[in-house]
């Protein structure tokens, strides 16, 4: 109270922003594509994408890898056998000090009914809620066609579409239905645009 009046302080609250993140596809988009990957040796990172997913994680956003393992609802390998994969790319990963806020795996194939396969924008849902994120100020990276969906689904900022895996293919056919996607050629492309156009 200053002189028997109440003062407004609404105007003097800072505003408080909720937490980013960037929803990673994993085959052709951080790893590259082996068709069915299920042998942790075999994890190959695409050049320049730890380090692109380390300027990001500096830069506040948390990193969510979300990806559809239908290998496994098609009996080619096992969820322990992903686990062991994702192991393997944290190792990696750790070593440049970059880590992932959370996991999401797609374990059916496409013909089974499913939680979370992409394009189902559930997961980003739950990472929403999980870890206080602000779907506004999010951004969804992949190489196929139902990662771009899933990001416009949940309603992130935008959806970038990289070049590696299918994504080459995917531009090519896309035609004027790419709509609001960004194309770029790798996560390191990515993650400069990301970093550029985020939300302050």
């Amino acid at each position: 109270m200053v002189g028997g009046a109440r003062v407004g302080c609404a105007a003097v609250i800072p505003r408080v922003l909720r937490a980013a993140a960037v929803f990673l596809d994993r085959d052709g988009t951080l790893i590259v594509d082996k068709s069915y990957l299920s042998k942790p040796e075999e994890v190959e990172f695409i050049p320049g994408t730890i380090e692109a997913l380390g300027k990001l994680a500096s830069a506040g956003f948390r990193l969510v890898m979300v990806t559809n393992q239908s290998g496994i609802g098609r009996g080619y390998f096992t969820l322990e056998d992903v686990e062991r994969v994702h192991a393997r790319m944290a190792v990696e990963m750790r070593a440049l000090g970059v880590s992932f806020a959370a996991i999401y795996v797609a374990p059916e194939a496409p013909d089974q009914p499913s939680y979370g396969r992409k394009p189902s924008p559930q997961f980003l849902f739950d990472a929403r809620d999980r870890l206080g994120l602000d779907l506004d100020r999010c951004y969804m990276v992949g190489d196929k066609w139902l990662d771009l969906e899933t990001g416009w689904n949940a309603g992130t900022r935008r959806s970038l579409l990289v070049r590696t895996g299918h994504g080459r293919q995917v531009e090519a056919n896309g035609g004027g239905n790419m709509r609001s996607a960004v194309v770029v050629d790798d996560m390191a492309a990515a993650a400069e645009w990301i970093l550029t156009d985020r939300l302050e």
